[in-house]
């Protein structure tokens, strides 16, 4: 029982998934309600059962987990952006027709197998975790059955995705050819033996972190992103903006800071490469942009890049940066797909056209404040709460050595920002186009507020007990 102690939160969403797929099955499209607001509530429970699931039990299982800070602090992002998700997507869909009660199952299953992630110290816990997570994604993004782009979303989706987990297999199957264990304690070992590692070491790391990279949508492996989050329902972009790129962001930094740590030399230049080649791509490729949706699948790609720089860093700064900016990322990217899940004309129907926010500040002034405010974050810019998460990672890679790293990224900053101060300045300085009608969601405003408040300068006195979290939550990897 004390290895289970540790996987009460996995354990809470599996059992409750189970028993909320059965009543999917027996209950129809009625039930839809009832399991949406049943899996938020196993969410939430799943999040409260980390404070009480042991932190420090270290390997569990054979090694196949392991119960740390660091994992317990991953889950407690998936699990609420996850929630978030759920809530997201009442009132967007068209209940009889297309809502039903597997989209909250399938959001639930993917949620454990980003838990699962964030915490696996194998080879195979980490494939199976990260498989779980995917699978369900690619149902998601062709969840509307009647919508050419969303089928056309998840056909791209599951084709790359399984061409990305066939390049992951490959490279876990090099590494546990090379080294005779899945264990990330053993690959470690085997990398630490004296002397540069062997090129099939080196073949396999290229590969494991190429896989890895697919799921993050860092460059060269972002082909997919763009394409997916226009054609997906606009509730499944949120969730795949924010709970499993958070995942798959520190499942990529516990491999490169645990199994392959005595690598760094190796495995930082590919994450300097990725990290610089998505902070300016994400940049420059959003400024023609006119669809919303495609305009955030850059800005995703773009602070990737800039998480990256963190854990190019490889120390124990490096990573805390990169927890902060994830936690705060997934704010600012909820909120502000929040704010897109409000673009309806006067029938109710989705608008996803920059131009329909021409000078929403004169008929909307609330709204169109919450989406200058999630713009004016995700740029950086001071005094708004965005800032502070990228300061913390320029000032990691600056304290490891790497000046020209931090002060590239810099530069890609300012180069980015164009196009999130286009978006303002299309709702304050453009000429009013249709008013947008009105969203009658009290619960998904509620959210638009808190996640404002949370990224406004208020956001900074999170600072300290945030920041304490994530100190010791990196501190567990080293």
């Amino acid at each position: 029982m004390n290895q289970f102690a540790p996987i009460l939160p996995e354990l809470i969403l599996t059992v409750g998934g189970i028993v909320l797929m059965m009543v999917a099955a027996f209950g129809g499209r009625r039930s839809g309600g009832l399991t949406a607001w049943a899996a938020v509530t196993l969410l939430i429970a799943a999040t409260f059962a980390l404070n009480g699931a042991p932190s420090n039990a270290g390997g569990i299982f054979g090694g196949l987990l392991t119960a740390d800070l660091f994992g317990a602090f991953g889950k407690a992002i998936v699990f609420l952006a996850s929630a978030v998700a759920i809530i997201a997507a009442h009132g967007w869909f068209e209940r009889d027709t297309e809502h039903g009660p597997e989209y909250s199952v399938l959001v639930l299953f993917s949620a454990l197998g980003g838990a699962v992630m964030v915490s696996a110290t194998s080879l195979m816990t980490l494939y199976v975790g990260l498989e779980l997570q995917s699978l369900a994604a690619y149902v998601l993004a062709s969840y509307r059955r009647t919508d050419d782009r969303s089928a056309e979303a998840g056909l791209k989706y599951f084709v790359l995705g399984a061409l990305a987990s066939g390049i992951l297999l490959y490279g876990i199957s090099l590494l546990y050819g090379f080294t005779g264990t899945m264990n990330f304690n053993g690959i470690a070992a085997a990398f630490d033996r004296g002397g540069a590692p062997s090129l099939g070491l080196l073949f396999g790391l290229v590969f494991v972190l190429a896989g890895v990279a697919f799921k993050i949508s860092a460059v060269p492996f972002h082909m997919w992103t763009p394409d997916v989050y226009e054609g997906a329902p606009t509730p499944v972009t949120a969730f795949f903006a924010s709970a499993p790129k958070a995942a798959a962001v520190l499942l990529g930094t516990r491999i490169c800071l645990d199994a392959l740590a005595p690598a760094t030399d190796a495995w930082r230049q590919i994450v300097i490469f990725a990290a610089l080649a998505s902070i300016f791509l994400g940049a420059v490729a959003a400024f023609g942009q006119s669809n919303i949706k495609r305009l955030l699948a850059y800005s995703s790609i773009n602070n990737v890049g800039f998480a990256l720089v963190g854990l190019a860093a490889g120390t124990p700064q490096g990573a805390s940066s990169v927890l902060f900016y994830m936690a705060v990322y997934v704010v600012m990217t909820l909120g502000a797909f929040l704010c897109v899940l409000w673009m309806r004309d006067a029938n109710g129907e989705p608008i996803e056209e920059i131009s329909a926010l021409s000078g929403l500040s004169q008929t909307r002034p609330a709204y169109a404040a919450a989406i200058a405010i999630f713009m004016f974050s995700l740029a950086g810019i001071p005094p708004l709460f965005g800032f502070w998460p990228k300061l913390l990672v320029f000032r990691a890679a600056v304290d490891a050595g790497f000046v020209a790293l931090a002060v590239a990224a810099i530069v890609g900053t300012v180069v980015g920002a164009y196009y999130y101060l286009r978006i303002v300045k299309v709702m304050y300085f453009d000429d009013a186009a249709a008013p947008l009608g009105r969203v009658r969601e009290p619960i998904q405003g509620a959210l638009i507020f808190l996640a404002a408040l949370v990224i406004s300068p208020i956001g900074y006195l999170l600072i300290g007990p945030l920041g304490a979290i994530t100190d010791r939550a990196a501190g567990s990897l080293f």
